[in-house]
């Protein structure tokens, strides 16, 4: 006779071909797909049993499995059950799976359960618990972040007025750990300081953050490849950490994030219905105070662990450290480039390399600098400047022809006009030292070059030292020297230069008077 069992559907359905059908076993082991020796046993202990088809069809499962198989008794029940919170935790860790909590459990019970019944311990006890635990976050995997609908307040100090801000909450998947804090709006901002200070309140970066797509965080909304906000992409690319948005109207893509934010609304919140705030900063203060208690409360679906202990446990050491540098948002802005090469931000001009000029470039602007950048590609950086209309320029940007002009260096300009004469270098410094006002004397000192570049080196040399003999020390004398050609007349008592004879009627020369 067969010890094998079927399910009490298929025995009744055995003993119903047989008895009530009267097919023979073949049959019935063709129709059941079962062999022939389950059919024959299954019949043959029913007979044994003396029931007939009218008496099995009133039996109950339970009764008629007795009846021909005698109380169940399961190896099982003696065997050591797995415990499938302690399975819930070890899941969180990375690399951590089920098959390997099973031979874990071999080893230490060799007569334990089987791999799949010790599977379905878990999923039975995993079945039963609430949503929060349903999804599977492994340790330094996922940061869940998101705004709470129900906003607290502050009073305004100038008007009395009540005054809604809003509550950033931020989840760590695997252990739950909690920070929150209240932010003035939802703008880009304050959504990426809090991002910012979450991180830096667990003490490490997950691999992904999974915000919802609120506008602070995508531009364009989508289930399968939002748009990012630009300076919220920079801040992944900062903390080298993937950004997920949730897909909208799944639920279950954030639900950790949801509890989360009802739990900080139930025990945070909550609190705070009675007390009065007149700053952010004392709200934030208060708030701080309840999340340190929020977790440090024991879980019970955790068996009594709190946020800070699981936290502790699994999911510290994971997180990668923060980088050095804090990250430092920024305002992006698209502005052409004028003719001078430099480029508007906020009031103030910039200068970016002279090739750029009439092109369109992007700005980001911090709070201490703006960078320039032209096709993806940064091409300048400079100090921030609140100066409403004013201008800062790197020398690197200036187009070779303007640099001189740009350094206004008299000594730079001194060195030029030695190369060219002595002449030219003593009317440089004649000019440069007179009273004029610094700007103008650069300007004339400046000219002489653009003197030089019309009239060539030897007659500007000419030029300056006629115009020093007669006391002039002005650009002006120099040019009109130069345009009247009075620098190609001998200097008067110039030795050097011979006199010309007159030739005159009434002129009779030095021969006249010989003899």
């Amino acid at each position: 006779m067969s010890k094998e069992r079927l399910s009490m559907r298929k025995i009744r359905e055995v003993l119903r071909l047989r008895w009530v059908q009267h097919r023979s076993v073949r049959e019935v082991s063709r129709a059941l797909g079962v062999s022939t020796g389950i059919v024959s046993g299954t019949v043959q202990r029913a007979t044994v049993r003396g029931l007939t088809w009218e008496q099995a069809e009133q039996r109950s499962d339970e009764e008629l499995e007795q009846l021909l198989y005698g109380v169940r008794t399961s190896a099982a029940e003696e065997r050591p059950k797995p415990d499938p919170l302690y399975l819930h935790m070890e899941l969180k860790k990375p690399g951590v799976t089920l098959e390997l909590l099973h031979l874990e459990y071999l080893e230490k019970h060799p007569s334990g359960y089987r791999y799949t019944a010790f599977c379905d311990v878990y999923r039975r006890w995993l079945g039963r618990q609430g949503l929060v635990m349903r999804q599977q976050h492994k340790a330094g995997e996922k940061m869940f972040t998101d705004f709470s609908g129900k906003k607290p307040w502050i009073i305004d100090t100038a008007t009395g007025e009540r005054v809604e801000v809003e509550l950033f909450v931020a989840v760590l998947g695997a252990s739950n750990f909690t920070y929150a804090e209240a932010t003035a709006t939802q703008r880009v901002p304050d959504w990426i300081g809090a991002n910012v200070r979450a991180l830096e309140y667990v003490g490490g970066v997950p691999e992904v953050t999974v915000p919802d797509q609120l506008k602070s965080a995508v531009t364009d909304s989508s289930a399968y490849e939002p748009g990012l906000q630009r300076t919220f992409a920079e801040l992944g690319r900062h903390y080298a950490m993937a950004i997920v948005p949730a897909r909208p109207g799944k639920a279950r893509d954030k639900a950790k994030v949801e509890v989360g934010v009802q739990v900080a609304q139930r025990w945070i919140l909550a609190r705070l219905r009675n007390e009065r705030f007149f700053s952010l900063e004392a709200l934030n203060e208060r708030i701080r105070e309840l999340l340190e208690e929020l977790n440090d409360r024991p879980m019970k679906k955790y068996g009594g662990i709190s946020r800070r202990e699981l936290f502790a446990r699994v999911e510290r050491a994971t997180l990668r450290p923060l980088p050095e540098q804090r990250f430092e948002p920024g305002e992006w802005s698209s502005t052409p480039v004028g003719a001078d090469y430099h480029a508007k931000v906020d009031g103030h001009f910039y200068s970016v390399p002279s090739v750029l000029a009439f092109e369109e470039i992007e700005a980001r602007a911090t709070a201490t600098t703006v960078e320039l950048f032209h096709k993806n590609r940064r091409v300048a950086a400079h100090p921030r400047s609140d100066e409403v209309g004013g201008s800062t320029t790197d020398r690197a940007h200036l187009h070779p022809q303007h640099r001189w002009w740009a350094d206004k260096d008299p000594e730079r300009l001194c060195e030029w006009a030695a190369s060219v004469g002595s002449q030219v270098e003593a009317m440089t410094r004649a000019i440069l030292s007179s009273n004029f006002h610094r700007e103008q004397a650069w300007r004339s000192a400046w000219g002489l070059r653009e003197l030089c570049r019309e009239y060539g080196p030897e007659r500007l040399e000419r030029a300056c030292e006629r115009s020093l003999r007669f006391g002039g020390h002005s650009y002006k004398n120099v040019e009109r020297i130069l345009k009247l050609r009075f620098d190609e007349q001998p200097l008067p008592g110039d030795e050097t230069q011979e006199r010309a004879p007159i030739q005159h009627g009434n002129v009779r020369g030095g021969e006249y008077y010989i003899n």
